[in-house]
């Protein structure tokens, strides 16, 4: 037992080396410490640090982050080189719009119809008059906010305010041809 714990404590305190570095990227790293860029200057310190031999745990000490820290920067050195010296966008990468493109056409489709045949008190859709049908209709995924709904007309090239008076305007001439 006494000696896998050895074993243990010996593959955590290894120095975290990066592979040689060439000439550029040694240049790119030093001038990467007098980056304006809080991140850059992070980043080219512990690929640096890593460089010259320290263990993780000397170099997170050292720079105060976590030893994680300085493996996912030694991790990312290795696998994109010296563009990990740029911050990425933490955004996430997936489409995650509860309304997909068939939904946005239906909800268009939606505009064109009374919100009276669908229950709704008004002959005029309020956006919130909108999320309600069109998560009844299946049209969302979710129940979406009154934002959602705008930013979907907004996609479709659709202004709010402009619907809203085309659809009234609608609404006032049916009403005078039923006269």
């Amino acid at each position: 037992m006494v000696g896998c714990r050895e074993i243990v404590h010996h593959r955590e305190m290894r120095a975290l080396k990066i592979r040689e570095l060439t000439q550029e990227e040694m240049t790119a790293l030093k001038k990467g410490v007098r980056s304006p860029q809080a991140f850059t200057v992070r980043r080219s310190q512990t690929l640096l640090a890593s460089n010259a031999g320290h263990t993780a745990p000397q170099i997170a000490a050292q720079l105060h982050c976590s030893d994680q820290c300085v493996r996912e920067a030694v991790h990312a050195f290795h696998t994109e080189g010296l563009s990990c010296l740029s911050a990425k966008s933490h955004a996430t990468h997936t489409d995650q719009s509860a309304i997909d493109e068939t939904g946005r056409d239906r909800l268009e489709e939606l505009l064109h119809q009374s919100p009276r045949h669908f229950g709704q008190d008004t002959s005029v859709w309020t956006l919130k008059g909108l999320a309600q049908v069109g998560y009844a209709q299946g049209i969302t995924s979710r129940q979406v906010s009154t934002e959602t709904i705008r930013r979907t007309l907004k996609k479709l090239g659709e202004n709010w305010k402009r619907a809203k008076k085309r659809l009234r305007s609608a609404s006032a001439a049916l009403t005078r041809s039923m006269r």
